[in-house]
């Protein structure tokens, strides 16, 4: 039989989504070519690996059985390029990073300091959504994540690496921006445009709330921050969003941060992976470089344990 390390890793893909259109997006194929492979496979082990039983697709025994061989074979060969890449040192190798979509706004600058230093580096970046983040982080498909605080749930290994201060932004010419020490009781009146419920943002914006007695009304909630600063600049609502995003729209005075008492919310970012993974050479040392870089991060930097329950 003649199949290709590729059409594993593409039908371990579609058999973890149960979709060719989600594994195209993880693969950075057209739908059309992830069928193909997948086809190509069936055709040549001579078994439906696939059935679609009404809107769901379904793995057949056979399926179930390739997808596990895919996942132990795909595993081993990963372990041996980390393994070939550590006595290579940092000449070449291949860096997997899964981040929230809010860290997208300050970690490309790291990621450049570290890939003009180790231009052998190959880096493959995912940004997605919280939830997606910690999937991922718990199924260990990447070398590090990077969000906000993970889970007591997740026993990983976490170290903060930069302040994350969420602000309330405005439109500059919203009645509250001239305004100092803005009382939290004033922003019941107030629409907001908030970031998908399971946000790292979300929740910090409900934790103040509910801190203060406050139900706030909440006009929409979008999962982009870009969308909401311009839902803001639009006059659609108040937006609780890190500082970070603030970027162009701050410098040029479209967007301003509220004085409401009691923020900003100082939260920081972590980077995090499961304990007891080996991380490779390349991956070490680029969490030595978010480290060494980490004076924006309160309090102690250093790894620390989080533990399920």
């Amino acid at each position: 039989m003649r199949y290709s390390l590729r059409q594993f890793r593409v039908f371990q893909s579609v058999a973890r989504h149960a979709s060719y259109t989600r594994a195209a997006e993880e693969l950075n194929l057209t739908q059309p070519a992830v069928f193909t492979q997948v086809k190509q496979l069936e055709e040549t082990l001579g078994m439906a690996l696939l059935e679609r039983i009404g809107k769901q697709m379904h793995l057949t025994e056979a399926g179930r059985a390739v997808a596990e061989t895919a996942r132990e074979t795909l595993e081993g060969i990963e372990r041996l390029e980390m393994q070939l890449a550590d006595l290579r040192g940092l000449k070449q190798g291949r860096l997997r990073i899964a981040i929230v979509s809010t860290v997208q706004y300050f970690l490309p600058r790291r990621l450049g300091e570290f890939c003009t230093r180790y231009p052998g580096i190959e880096v493959a970046l995912t940004v997605t959504n919280r939830e997606t983040v910690l999937a991922r982080l718990a199924a260990n498909d990447d070398d590090l994540c990077i969000l906000g605080q993970p889970p007591e749930g997740l026993d990983v290994i976490a170290t903060p690496i930069a302040a994350n201060p969420i602000v309330v932004l405005a439109r500059a010419d919203h009645p509250l921006a001239a305004e100092r020490d803005i009382a939290p009781g004033r922003l019941a009146t107030e629409a907001f445009v908030l970031r998908e419920t399971g946000s790292g943002t979300r929740a910090a914006a409900e934790r103040f709330f509910a801190e203060h007695g406050l139900h706030p009304r909440v006009r929409m909630d979008l999962g982009s921050n870009e969308a909401i600063k311009q839902a803001v600049i639009g006059g659609l609502g108040l937006a609780i969003l890190s500082q970070d995003t603030l970027g162009l729209e701050g410098e040029t005075g479209l967007l301003v941060p509220l004085d409401v008492r009691g923020f900003p919310l100082m939260r920081q970012w972590h980077v995090a992976y499961p304990r007891g993974k080996h991380l490779s050479v390349a991956a070490a040392a680029f969490l030595m470089h978010l480290r060494d870089h980490a004076g924006g991060a309160g309090g102690q930097v250093g790894p620390h344990p989080l533990k399920p329950h």
